[in-house]
């Protein structure tokens, strides 16, 4: 069976499990196509590409964000290791996304911990916290399905709690830890939404392949920065669970004295940050190790959210393993689901 054929469409269509996760295969669900029956364990094209439409932008203390909304989305959640489908539930009309970054230097901010009150006219519709999210042509974000009536117009207070467990480096220390909220304003219609492109791809549907980044945004994406705008030297790139570790040897004051090892996790094709993992590193020299820890996050300015640890030296000959003990704790659209999950221990040599 090759990985363009669907599931059937009865309910009584038998489900099969994938390698380490859960609920991840289902029946056509309101319209869209069924999630394919032979995905490989890696990012793949998927099953149909829906547009959105951008509805506010806002700043508040050291934030900045923006809504936009689509139609209703399946997407799948991610516990420890276990992953979840979500199912669009009959009263989901609309999936709503909110993105949050650093209004003076556009890096985009994850581990900010979001939720969002929906109203209309004073009535509370919807008060929630949002899932962390990856998706093809977007990247980070937060979303969730929620129901909205007809034709209105929505307040949509955006709460940011502010980073937790997130070193800040540079003109970044000390900043974003304080929670701010943020009011948008969003004007839904039925129609309107119809207007949203959507496209069925059933010639590409489980290529190893991803949906090309949006453009022509007026607000920042979740994409990791090249080698090329990284600060530092780019001591090399592994690969393992279909991500890619772009590991960078940079030497800062903001750092303090030494160097810096910074790790920047993110997705084939278009580069999209990966955050919320669980990362360790070995550095061994002549046979001895001279750094064995888990990584923490940091989020600094020129080379955004990386995982990163402060060393005395990095010597020609080093050898740097990394090993991930956590997958990614972010939701995924269609297409990320089953990537990112397993990993393999990753070797590079200092040149």
């Amino acid at each position: 069976m090759n990985r363009r054929t669907f599931l059937a469409a009865s309910a009584g269509a038998a489900s099969a499990g994938l390698a380490g996760c859960s609920g991840l295969l289902e029946t056509q669900t309101a319209g869209q196509p069924p999630v394919l029956s032979d995905r490989p364990d890696a990012v793949y094209y998927p099953t149909h590409v829906e547009g959105m439409k951008m509805e506010d932008m806002g700043m508040s203390g050291d934030f900045a964000a923006g809504v936009m909304y689509s139609y209703p989305h399946r997407f799948w959640t991610v516990s420890g290791t276990d992953v979840t489908k979500q199912s669009i539930e009959s009263g989901d009309s609309a999936h709503v996304m909110v993105a949050v970054w650093d209004p003076e230097t556009q890096v985009v901010i994850p581990d900010a911990g979001v939720s969002i009150a929906i109203t209309n006219a004073d009535e509370v519709v919807s008060e929630e916290v949002i899932y962390p999210m990856l998706s093809q042509p977007m990247g980070f974000h937060y979303g969730a399905n929620f129901g909205l009536d007809g034709t209105a117009n929505y307040t949509v207070e955006v709460d940011i709690g502010g980073l937790s467990g997130v070193r800040t480096t540079g003109s970044f220390e000390g900043r974003f830890e304080e929670s701010t909220s943020i009011d948008l304003e969003l004007s839904y219609s039925e129609s309107e939404k119809q207007n949203i492109s959507y496209e069925n791809t059933p010639d590409r549907a489980g290529d190893r392949a991803a949906v090309d980044a949006m453009t022509m945004m007026d607000m920042p994406l979740g994409v990791a920065k090249s080698t090329d705008e990284l600060p530092g030297t780019t001591v090399g790139t592994a690969s393992s669970g279909d991500a890619q570790f772009v590991v960078q040897s940079v030497e800062a004051e903001r750092f303090g004295s030494g160097t810096h090892l910074a790790v920047s996790p993110r997705t084939p094709y278009n580069g999209m940050l990966i955050p919320r993992l669980g990362l360790e590193m070995t550095v061994t020299r002549d046979g001895s190790t001279v750094f064995d820890e888990e990584l923490g996050a940091v989020l600094d300015p020129e080379l955004g959210y990386h995982y990163g640890a402060d060393l005395e030296t990095l010597a020609s000959g080093d050898e740097v393993e990394l090993r991930v003990t956590i997958p990614p704790q972010v939701a995924r659209h269609e297409g990320y689901e089953t990537a990112f999950l397993s990993f393999e221990p990753m070797t590079l040599s200092v040149a």
